[in-house]
């Protein structure tokens, strides 16, 4: 049995604690090391961070099994290089080829009457979705350099105009790259275009193994708020709710075709272990917007919420195609909200004492004292409970501000 597990994204901090709490031995590597890792856990990070160059450290590291987060799925040969010589608890690279490509996922949803935005992708794109790179193959080389971009004039004309577009990496991830298209003459190599679709952004997290899903939770997401200093399209967090919550318009019909989707996608893609799909609800229907196949920001709030162990639901799936006995209607009643914010910076910071943050259960992913983040990048994570999904978010708000204030305070002290 695979007892030591080595989970590798760039942020590992609640995985690797509730394969912790699950009892497996666990070193961790990512990009930041953040104090509050689980005191078990052997915590390694690694600033200059890129799937490339954490597969080459990982090499280094023994482990019975291995496990991929973000943003793993976006580099196939990455994959292969981190699960050489030990078992792979995960989607392998075949699968992430298919599943991260926009066209063949909306194809394989299209095949089952199910709604997915217009998407359009150059040929060069599509055709890498079936070549040893994986769909990013012609956006980045093995060595990550910045990609070229080319000519789209009849690619152009074959967009329709009555509708807005969003321009996307092929490596997407978080938001990261995404913008409003105006029309340009020249489209990003390795970008395509995606309808930009109104309505409640959210997410369904599921376990799979043998063609079948069990649905684990449905959450709202929080996109692009200046409370929490994200920038437009920037993922900055989630708030999962009781059965009913008025967050998602029609509620209970949302779920229940979410929990449709992810049996489909699980499917039609063979997909293994913990997954997440993104989409915009629209009257009580998921839109597809894409899928995380790979352990989710969302899934330490089923934790929180219903008390279950994700990691351990990872481990079986993958090590024994064994799925676990949940049932996500009836743990969805009479339970409170519960929420995560991702806290961006508004400029350029030193952390102080960070202390008092490390002995508050609200805040996680607590950086170092004395570390210099950028404007834009992630200072922490902020918890919070409410008895809905409003009382939720304003305590998230609340919470948030409150680091800012103490930002502020660190930054007055040194004057």
């Amino acid at each position: 049995m695979s007892r030591s597990v080595l989970i590798v994204g760039v942020s590992t901090r609640a995985a690797a604690e509730s394969a912790a709490r699950s009892g497996f031995d666990v070193t961790a590597l990512d990009a930041f090391g953040d104090l509050d890792q689980h005191p078990s856990v052997r915590s390694l990070s690694l600033p200059a961070f890129t799937a490339h160059s954490a597969a080459r450290v990982a090499r280094t590291i023994a482990s019975d099994a291995v496990v991929f987060m973000s943003s793993f799925e976006n580099h196939p040969r990455a994959v292969s290089a981190l699960a050489t010589g030990r078992a792979l608890w995960g989607n392998p690279p075949e699968v992430l080829r298919r599943v991260r490509h926009p066209v063949l996922l909306a194809e394989a949803l299209n095949r089952r009457g199910m709604d997915s935005p217009a998407s359009f992708v150059t040929l060069e794109s599509y055709a890498a979705a079936a070549s040893d790179g994986g769909p990013t193959s012609s956006a980045m080389s093995a060595s990550d350099e910045e990609p070229a971009s080319y000519e789209v004039s009849a690619f152009r004309r074959t967009v329709p105009r009555d509708r807005r577009w969003l321009l996307k990496p092929l490596a997407s991830g978080g938001g990261h790259g995404v913008r409003p298209w105006c029309d340009e003459a020249r489209l990003p190599r390795g970008c395509y275009l995606q309808e930009l679709v109104e309505g409640t952004p959210g997410s369904i997290v599921f376990v799979a193994a043998g063609g079948r899903a069990v649905p684990l939770g449905v959450s709202r997401q929080l996109i692009g708020e200046q409370a929490f200093g994200a920038t437009p399209y920037r993922y900055c967090g989630s708030i999962l709710a009781a059965a009913g919550d008025a967050q998602f318009a029609r509620d209970e019909a949302l779920v229940k075709h979410a929990c449709v989707l992810a049996q489909a996608v699980a499917e039609e893609f063979d997909l293994v272990g913990v997954n997440g799909i993104d989409f915009i609800a629209c009257d009580g229907v998921p839109i597809t917007v894409e899928v995380n196949p790979r352990w989710s920001a969302s899934m330490e709030l089923v934790e929180r919420a219903y008390g279950m162990s994700v990691f351990g639901a990872h481990a079986a799936a993958c090590r024994d195609g064994r799925l676990p006995a949940f049932d996500l209607v009836h743990a969805r009643r009479d339970v409170g909200a519960v929420g995560k914010a991702v806290v961006f910076a508004r400029r350029d910071v030193t952390i102080g004492d960070t202390a008092t943050w490390l002995a508050d259960a609200t805040v996680r992913d607590v950086p170092h004292p004395g570390e210099h983040i950028a404007a834009d990048r992630p200072l922490c994570t902020v918890f919070a409970a409410g008895r809905d999904g409003e009382a939720c978010h304003a305590a998230l708000v609340r919470r948030a501000e409150r680091v800012y204030t103490e930002l502020a305070q660190w930054s007055s002290s040194k004057l």
